[in-house]
């Protein structure tokens, strides 16, 4: 696995331990401790609604001393609502007095309506104010949160040794790369199928120790918050995850191998290497060229190397006057004898087209990649047949412009200078020896940079080829 991978793993292994650390404690001591810590005021619930009993005709007066008496003895056995005042009449109670919060209010108005024969509850209760109580209460609550946390400190501490311990297995498994290399020859996907494991397993080791701590409802809350979180992330690095998705197509079929000589979308370099964000590519100049993979998955990709055999192409310009029978013999026999350019395919000369002052020749040629440099022999082939074609006097003229001037008797005339035949140039008896063999200034730079270090490259030769 990559530095890379590591750094992300443990960032979320963190946010997980934090998350869990916080969440579970608070799941199992109840939310209602905490939210009495707060004062806060809990939702309605169906018991608060409006009841629909039917309201009874006879005298109530009995009743009513029954249902005073039996609120007090509950209210009683409440510290939170034993110095409350209940009043009751005609089925109607009025409760009233002072109590630490709202969440003690709503429960003193739940308990009343429990109560058989109850028509209707007037709450009078009053949320105090006062600092004294407010700090005492406050206090109770903060010290009774703090025992049940501490009670439910071995069976915390047990489902995080679980938590911890499928985390360390699923690592242990991710890091067997001879394991996953048996499904797929392809180390990128190998390694790719080590992290979605060990995150199967740190899944796992979630599920057993909320299931420990009987808060297995927390886990939907956290899917569907991580799967909101995630969302919001996706928009976010839609660009990073688009170039990952690519690396991996690219790295399924790969279009090029390392030190090939490609154009991708007019980007012309040596391919150094493929990694999950990008393709990174030796410029002629020796400059490193980086393509985002989520671009050269989509682009149009010429790959000069896969074929050894290349073919090369250059224009000459004949006099018309000439013979161009000639002219085509004398540069296909030029070509002949130029060392790197091959006999088979046999080289070509064709007329092009027909210019305003001359006759365009294209000539064509193959080379051998592999034993010789493309630009230097197609270099060396211009050159040789300038030279064969002026020994031969065949001549390549210059662009000619014909200019009329007219006297004071509008008759045109034109000028009389005759041309002038380039001269002949003399035959060279001797022969320059050319390095025609190929330039391999960007392929030493690759094999530099592998032997630095440790390099990423998805590019395999075992993987298939497109």
């Amino acid at each position: 696995m990559t530095k890379t991978s590591h750094t992300l793993i443990s960032r979320c292994l963190f946010s997980f331990i934090i998350l869990f650390g916080l969440a579970l404690p608070i799941t199992t001591i109840h939310a209602d401790a905490i939210n009495d810590l707060l004062g806060g005021k809990k939702p309605a619930t169906s018991e608060e609604e409006t009841s629909t009993k039917v309201i009874t005709t006879d005298d109530t007066r009995i009743s009513d001393k029954k249902i005073r008496s039996r609120l007090s003895e509950i209210f009683a056995e409440l510290d939170t609502l034993d110095k409350l005042k209940i009043a009751v009449n005609k089925g109607v109670v009025t409760l009233s007095g002072e109590v630490s919060s709202s969440t003690v209010q709503a429960k003193a108005n739940s308990l009343a309506k429990k109560v058989e024969g109850v028509v209707e509850v007037e709450n009078e209760i009053v949320v105090t104010q006062s600092v004294e109580k407010r700090l005492e209460s406050t206090w109770n609550k903060s010290t009774k949160l703090g025992n049940k946390i501490i009670t439910a400190l071995p069976l915390l501490a047990l489902a995080f040794t679980v938590f911890i311990i499928m985390w360390f297995i699923g690592r242990w498994i991710s890091n067997r790369q001879k394991l996953f290399s048996y499904f797929t020859k392809n180390a990128f996907i190998a390694n790719l199928l080590g992290q979605i494991t060990h995150l199967i397993f740190i899944i796992i080791g979630l599920v057993l120790a909320l299931s420990l701590l009987d808060a297995t409802a927390l886990l939907g809350t956290i899917m569907g918050a991580a799967g909101i979180f995630g969302l919001a992330i996706g928009f976010a690095v839609r660009d990073t995850v688009e170039n990952y998705i690519a690396s991996i197509l690219l790295s399924l079929r790969n279009p090029f191998q390392v030190k090939d000589f490609v154009d991708i979308n007019g980007n012309q370099g040596s391919v150094a290497r493929l990694t999950s964000r990008a393709t990174i590519l030796i410029t002629s100049d020796g400059n490193h060229l980086r393509i985002p993979n989520s671009e050269v998955y989509k682009a149009v990709i010429v790959n000069f190397t896969r074929n050894s055999e290349r073919r090369f192409i250059f224009d000459i310009g004949v006099d018309a006057a000439q013979d161009l029978t000639e002219a085509q013999q004398l540069a296909v026999d030029t070509l002949n004898q130029i060392e790197g350019v091959l006999n088979d395919p046999k080289p070509m000369a064709l007329i092009e087209e027909l210019g305003d002052f001359n006759v365009i020749l294209r000539v064509y040629g193959w080379v051998d990649q592999d034993h010789f440099s493309f630009s230097k022999v197609r270099s060396e082939a211009i050159k040789k047949s300038k030279q064969a074609f002026d020994d031969a006097d065949i001549i390549m003229p210059e662009p000619i412009y014909q200019v009329r001037m007219t006297d004071n008797t509008g008759i045109p005339s034109a000028s009389n200078k005759p041309k002038v035949k380039p001269t002949t140039k003399a035959k060279r008896n001797t022969e320059e020896s050319v390095d025609l063999k190929p330039d391999d200034a960007a392929i030493d730079q690759i094999e530099e940079e592998f032997a630095e270090g440790d390099q990423q490259n998805l590019l395999s030769e075992q993987a298939p080829n497109e």
